[in-house]
């Protein structure tokens, strides 16, 4: 395996630049193809099916991780929201637990994890609540943060 890069929530890839790079191995719980209510395309298309939870990858494989996961705990399993972004279950905070447990597991030491959360319907806070490593860097000020940690600092 050449890729280093591992998108573990990669849904519809919407904030890629290159859908197609050979270096990513793009992962999601699920596959789906639809037509937005705004009559776009929604194509969620993994080069592999997996569960964050339970990464189907060795121990320190890869230099960068992406975990974007649900973020909303309220949506309708039909809306538009539920199918782009996909929806939190009734067990998110052990879920979260459980995927950043994994997303470091298959971490090359001093990998780096990038962490995407939307503040929508939980608190950043929450979710930095139920792990142990800190980010290193992020952004505090907006709705939708972006946080950089690394493994073995």
């Amino acid at each position: 395996m050449n890729e280093k890069i591992l998108d573990v929530c990669c849904g519809s890839k919407m904030f890629y630049f290159d859908k197609d790079n050979e270096n990513i191995v793009f992962m999601d719980i699920r596959e789906l193809e639809d037509k937005l209510c705004d009559g776009r395309k929604l194509e969620i298309k993994p080069d592999i099916i997996g569960d964050f939870r339970k990464i189907p990858f060795q121990d320190n494989m890869f230099k960068l991780v992406i975990f974007d996961p649900p973020h909303l705990l309220k949506a309708g399993n039909e809306s538009w929201v539920a199918k782009k972004y996909g929806k939190l279950q009734s067990t998110w905070q052990e879920d979260l637990k459980l995927g950043f447990k994994e997303c470091f597991r298959v971490l090359e030491e001093y990998g780096v994890l990038i962490f995407k959360w939307n503040e929508e319907q939980i608190k950043l806070q929450e979710i930095l609540n139920l792990i142990e490593t800190k980010p290193l860097v992020g952004n505090k000020r907006s709705k939708t943060h972006w946080l950089v940690f690394m493994k073995g600092v």
